[in-house]
């Protein structure tokens, strides 16, 4: 009785494990992903996910703008067709674009050719919006499992994480966002994660985000940081990619 149980346990143990690596932003058991630059490298790089998303999409730029600090933006596809606008905005300022999928789905409760499509039509949205964009990808909720990664493979796409992540999606006061960060905040080569949309609905109220953005700029700038964008870390690096972009 006693081995069946210690076999019992270790099975769950096992399912834990892989059910948290299926999450978890820097695991790597289901595939090399990008989620940290080199320790000690002095340079951050702030991440947007689920826009493009009106006006707060657009408010980060300016702040970005005031700052000359360029970003990584993840977006969804259906917001993209229906404010290309904001798209060509984020683009012709210079920032990286990268797909965040059609529709926002979980992705490790999704088929292979659900993944696919999600995947292209996103790309589609991107192309027919502002047209060559980088070849990132961050997968909703950062849910994944092997026949994701290996579809994003095969699309010639690199898939991208986080480590540092501001919590944000409920729009807490911009104080909480930024103690939230600075608690998970290493020497250098952080990827964070911030939102300057809402994947439920366009219009997400994400102004504490573009004001805890400002403050982090000026506070990690006068630490002597440097902000670039995630394909700028990777070549620091020399992460391979595909990936095009400042």
């Amino acid at each position: 009785m006693l081995p069946a149980l210690i076999g019992l346990a270790a099975a769950a143990g096992a399912a834990g494990a892989a059910g948290y690596q299926s999450m978890a932003p820097t695991g790597q058991w289901y595939g090399r992903t990008f989620a940290t630059g080199a320790r000690g490298s002095r340079q951050i790089a702030l991440t947007y996910d689920d826009g493009p998303n009106d006006p707060h999409t657009l408010k980060l730029l300016d702040v970005l703008a005031k700052h000359g600090v360029h970003a990584t933006f993840f977006m969804i596809g259906r917001y993209v067709r229906e404010r290309p606008d904001i798209a060509r905005a984020v683009a012709e300022a210079g920032h990286v674009i990268g797909n965040h999928t059609f529709t926002h789905p979980l992705l490790i409760f999704k088929s292979k050719e659900q993944t696919r499509t999600e995947l292209t039509e996103c790309r589609s949205a991107l192309n027919d919006a502002i047209g060559e964009h980088s070849t990132l990808f961050r997968p909703p909720f950062g849910g994944r499992r092997p026949a994701t990664l290996r579809i994003a493979r095969d699309l010639g796409l690199t898939t991208v994480m986080w480590n540092v992540t501001g919590y944000d999606w409920n729009a807490p006061p911009a104080s909480l966002i930024e103690a939230k960060v600075a608690r998970q905040f290493h020497a250098g080569g952080n990827v964070i994660l911030l939102h300057d949309g809402g994947h439920r609905a366009l219009g997400a109220d994400r102004a504490q985000t573009v004001i805890a953005t400002g403050n982090m700029i000026r506070r990690y700038k006068d630490e002597g940081l440097d902000f670039v964008c995630v394909t700028e870390m990777m070549r620091a690096v020399g992460y391979q990619s595909s990936a095009v972009g400042p």
